[in-house]
């Protein structure tokens, strides 16, 4: 299975969402509500229904990307957010991105969408988008990793053996705030570039 374009066009098309929770991710907007500088360039990478980029936005963050392979999720935003400027919505793959000054990053189901052999291409590439003193910030599922997905998932120490060649490991650990289908199957982390 090649999950390209076509492959994620198609997902929105059949409405074949089930990642998607109708709403911004609980632990996200708790990270979200104690962020006090509004000015950070924040990226959400493969943001689908865009929840957390529609959180940020009303809540004053006008500094938000978002970056998509697919043209609907992108769509979705901007009809939901019609003020947003078009270039902080891009369509491209996330590995083409250009952009290498983000504050922030936020991980929301993106990283359990790609093909797991591009795990550390995707560290490598979060590591060089993100300013010194950026920040990635997001949750990873905590189960078994198997060829069935997406999504993919993984493991505590699997993500620490990956993460850790370039990224300090603030925090990793047990979600205490997931919706309940994703209870005790999310690690919320917060990583600096090292």
């Amino acid at each position: 299975m090649l999950l390209n374009k076509k492959f994620w066009e198609d997902r929105y098309a059949a409405g074949e969402l089930g990642w998607d929770m109708g709403e911004v991710s609980p632990p996200l907007k708790d990270f979200i509500d104690q962020l006090n500088d509004k000015n950070l360039k924040i990226l959400v990478p493969g943001a689908g229904n865009g929840h957390e980029v529609v959180y940020l936005y009303t809540q004053g963050f006008k500094n938000v990307f978002v970056i998509d392979i697919a043209h609907r999720p992108l769509q979705n935003i901007k009809l939901k957010l019609p003020n947003i400027p078009e270039e902080q919505l891009v369509e491209a793959d996330f590995f083409d991105l250009a952009i290498n000054d983000f504050d922030l990053v936020l991980e929301q189901t993106f990283f359990c969408a790609l093909d797991p052999r591009l795990r550390e291409d995707y560290v490598i590439k979060m590591h060089h988008i993100l300013k010194p003193k950026g920040r990635l910030v997001g949750l990873l599922f905590d189960f078994p990793l198997s060829v069935d997905g997406p999504p993919f998932g993984g493991n505590k120490s699997e993500y620490q053996k990956l993460f850790s060649p370039y990224f300090k490991i603030d925090i990793l650990e047990s979600s205490t705030n997931s919706i309940k289908p994703r209870q005790d199957r999310e690690l919320f982390f917060i990583f600096e570039p090292i």
